[in-house]
């Protein structure tokens, strides 16, 4: 079965978002942006909300950019043609590889695991992160530690989510002191 995995940067302090809607802090060193575009290439879909959509609108245009350097012109040449599913209440329309959903989240991840594919399920976006977690549906969560406090904003993990016991199965820690930590989801296996 395709694994569900829920990957952001996050402040040290827990937030994907800063108080002031910001995210100017997550900008990563080229190490960081490297290790990105090598995960990408292990996803086969992408789910997001409106926000994390919105903001990454960008990349459907950013080859057009010429000051754009290779890695960002290799990580759109990757984004581009990937498939995404926006979950919006308020959008009418999308543009790129992407379709539009108002709801059923839960129908469409196993909808997606039910089709063949090797590669992962990502979601991006703690909105919708939550909504799959409440569900039981995430299986790894990549987390890109920045080595700064913002204070507030949105976290990462939803305050109301119930207890998820967590194994480690990597860490990597960057030049830049940036670390990624990726847990997967401890199963209890039905006797």
């Amino acid at each position: 079965m395709r694994c569900v995995t829920y990957s952001m940067g996050v402040s040290l302090d827990g937030y994907i978002v800063g108080p002031d809607g910001g995210i100017e802090w997550t900008e990563p060193d080229p190490d960081v942006f490297r290790f990105w575009i090598d995960e990408t290439r292990k996803i086969d879909v992408h789910l997001m909300g409106r926000r994390l959509y919105e903001t990454m609108l960008y990349w459907e245009t950013a080859d057009q950019d010429p000051s754009l350097g290779a890695p960002e012109l290799e990580w759109t040449a990757l984004w581009k043609p990937l498939p995404k599913v926006v979950f919006s209440t308020t959008l009418s329309t999308v543009q790129g590889n992407a379709r539009l959903l108002s709801g059923g989240l839960p129908e469409e991840i196993e909808r997606l695991r039910a089709e063949p594919g090797e590669g992962d399920i990502a979601i991006g976006g703690a909105t919708l992160a939550a909504e799959a977690a409440a569900s039981d549906l995430i299986d790894e969560y990549h987390v890109m530690v920045h080595p700064v406090l913002v204070g507030g904003g949105i976290p990462f993990f939803a305050r109301d989510e119930r207890r998820v016991n967590l194994q480690l199965v990597e860490t990597r820690t960057f030049n830049s002191k940036f670390v990624h930590l990726r847990y997967r989801v401890a199963r209890q296996v039905p006797s």
